[in-house]
């Protein structure tokens, strides 16, 4: 059985339940803004949605290459969705190649808007076309509306003292407009955020917001009603909602941290792709709490995040896979000092250099056991962009209580994918108890919590209170530098121990759906809307199938056992090779079967739901 993938084909100004659109061009065709700007303001409209942006790893790539492409994919409803869609029903194709590399995707009887004057015979050779497609029949299966967007945008401007250059960046809000246009979105916002931006250079201001309109009044002129359609807003909870990405979430939950704690933030970082975003974001809430520093390479960033720790701050470090293969010796060094270090790992597409803006969660194993002997760390996994948000607090909160580092685990699909999120209060939020040991009598730096195996966090300088800590194995209890072997087996042993006791803080691991049966699918990190999607597009089949997501790694929530053994089958979505399907199948013996992909692309629901198909007939004894 398979699940088949359609589009409406009759658009003739009627209500649809959801729309998915995608804008692609050149690098320099300001993709990505037209986008942003599209989402806010599909997120004032009141519509729910999910956005998936795609570019390349060049700051700039030869303009008109395939290799330069840059896309931005919106979907949007009138009722809750979970994914930036499978497929776009309209693509907005700046140049040939954005149209080649994107064409696939779109299924027959969507739309096609075109900017039609790049379709020259230079760009047409640069993407590898031999004729033009939108004279040679080959787009007959599409509902194309070939625009002259760079024209419309210099006559837009032509009133104001601005270079023709300058007119012409201006394409992308014509096309914008237009799409507003199409798809009943108001311009204020973007006219609002158009004067602020350029708020320094009248004329500029003046040429985009020309721009804007003329895109929008072209689809009032040119009779395309009949390709109008409506999407109305969405019954969402009630509250006050923003558009934020996973970067911008998990930077918001870093300053709320810092506010639940009382204590102030060191986030030490090397630029690298798609975590820089965080070091950026945190640098402007400096009135909060928070310092930062660009240190001068991985190590040393690792290494001033872990001063900090020491210091009473907290300590934090950014990356992606790369750099934390470069942090591993002060990750360790971590680990045997004991000390609340949290390292955020935005995932991407490896190895090595990889494609560093393509998303994947391939850091897994590499967060168990990247580091050298046994050396074990907590891992959290963030769900969704608002999710980052609280897994963020969530780990500073187990690494102060556990004094432990914690690895935080998002991927570039996380990170730079939006949805609207619901603000909270920041008093409704349990704050984080960070004790800090004054009390000289009995001290010792490697006494232990009955509770929680943490060793007092006695910062330097407090009076009675001095000790050494470092790599070499210590001493329990006094923390003097040691060598015997029966010290070093339990000192290894309350290490592992302290992981193990986090489980009880873990919640337990909640399964939608039927609670025992044939198929569950268990999924981290970023698959989960995928999997939602997938589930009830499955269901829709008629095959009962149940679906869990963890957000704590290690330790493992205390009951995934039991759930696993529940269920006939267990499928496991990742994009990777099969990581956490082998720590599944080691530690609890399940036969868990695996569903992969390493394409530098995230999940669709489709792919997933077709997974589950095949695995409920395979153990129905189809």
């Amino acid at each position: 059985m398979m699940v088949k993938l359609t589009v409406e084909t009759d658009r003739a100004g009627r209500e649809r339940d959801r729309v998915t659109i995608r804008f692609a061009g050149d690098s320099g065709d300001g993709m990505q803004l037209a986008g942003n700007r599209f989402t806010d303001s599909t997120a004032l409209f009141g519509n729910d949605f999910s956005t998936l942006p795609d570019f390349p790893a060049e700051i700039r790539a030869p303009a008109g290459s395939l290799a330069g492409v840059s896309a931005f994919q919106i979907s949007f409803s009138n009722q809750r969705i979970h994914t930036p869609g499978d497929a776009p029903d309209t693509l907005i194709a700046m140049n040939p190649a954005a149209l080649k590399m994107n064409l696939g995707d779109l299924p027959r009887g969507g739309l096609i808007i075109v900017n039609e004057e790049a379709f020259t015979t230079t760009n047409l050779k640069k993407a590898g076309y031999a004729a033009n497609p939108l004279g040679d029949g080959s787009l007959s299966d599409y509902r194309i509306i070939s625009v002259p967007l760079t024209k419309l945008a210099v006559e837009a401007a032509r009133e104001f003292p601005v270079s023709v250059q300058q007119a012409e960046r201006t394409r992308n809000l014509a096309a914008l407009g237009l799409v507003c246009w199409l798809y009943g979105r108001d311009l204020e916002s973007t006219l609002q955020w158009v004067a602020v931006k350029f708020e320094r250079n009248p004329a500029i201001v003046q040429a985009n917001q020309s721009a804007l309109r003329a895109g929008y009044n072209y689809g009032e002129t040119a009779e395309l009603a009949d390709a109008s359609v409506r999407v109305g807003p969405a019954k969402l909870p009630p509250g006050e909602y923003r558009n934020i990405t996973g970067n911008q979430a998990t930077s918001l939950g870093i300053v709320a941290a810092a506010h639940l704690s009382g204590q102030s933030v060191v986030y030490a970082s090397y630029p690298i792709t798609p975590a820089s975003e965080i070091l950026e974001l945190l640098a402007s809430y400096r009135n909060f709490g928070v310092k930062t520093v660009q240190a001068e390479d991985e190590i040393a960033a690792a290494g001033v995040a872990l001063g900090a720790a020491f210091g009473g701050a907290l300590g934090l470090t950014g990356t992606s896979g790369p750099g934390l293969a470069l942090k591993a010796e002060t990750v360790g060094l971590a680990v045997s000092t004991e000390l609340p270090l949290v390292i955020l790992d935005i995932q991407r597409a490896g190895p090595s250099t990889g494609m560093p803006t393509k998303t994947e969660q391939g850091d897994l194993l590499q967060a168990f056991f990247g580091r050298n002997s046994e050396s074990p760390v907590c891992i959290v996994a963030p769900s969704s962009p608002g999710d980052c948000f609280y897994l963020a607090i969530e780990a500073i909160r187990i690494a102060q209580k556990y004094m432990t580092p914690v690895i935080f685990l998002s991927d570039t699909y996380l990170g730079n994918t939006s949805e609207p999120w619901i603000v909270p209060a920041i008093d409704e939020i349990a704050p984080i108890v960070i004790r800090h040991h004054t009390d000289p009598e009995g001290f010792a730096p490697f006494i232990r919590d009955s509770e929680t195996l943490a060793r007092p966090y006695a910062l330097p300088g407090t009076p009675g209170l001095e000790h050494r800590v470092g790599g070499l194995e210590k001493a329990d209890g006094s923390g003097d530098v040691s060598y015997d072997p029966l010290n070093h087996q339990r000192m290894v042993d309350l290490r592992a121990e302290k992981i193990e006791r986090i489980a009880q803080d873990v919640p337990a691991l909640e399964v939608e759906g039927p609670q025992e049966g044939d198929v569950l699918v268990l999924g981290w990190g970023s698959t989960r809307g995928a999997i939602l999607s997938a589930a009830d597009q499955a269901r829709a089949e008629g095959v009962p199938v149940s679906t869990a997501h963890l957000r704590y790694l290690n330790p493992f929530p205390h009951n995934l056992g039991a759930v696993l053994r529940r269920f006939r089958r267990v499928l496991i979505p990742e994009n990777n090779s099969g990581q956490l399907r082998l720590l599944i199948r080691a530690k609890y013996l399940i036969d868990a079967h695996g569903l992969n992909k390493v394409m530098g692309k995230p999940f669709t629901a489709v792919e997933i739901a077709e997974g589950i198909i095949q695995l409920s007939e395979e153990s129905r004894g189809r």
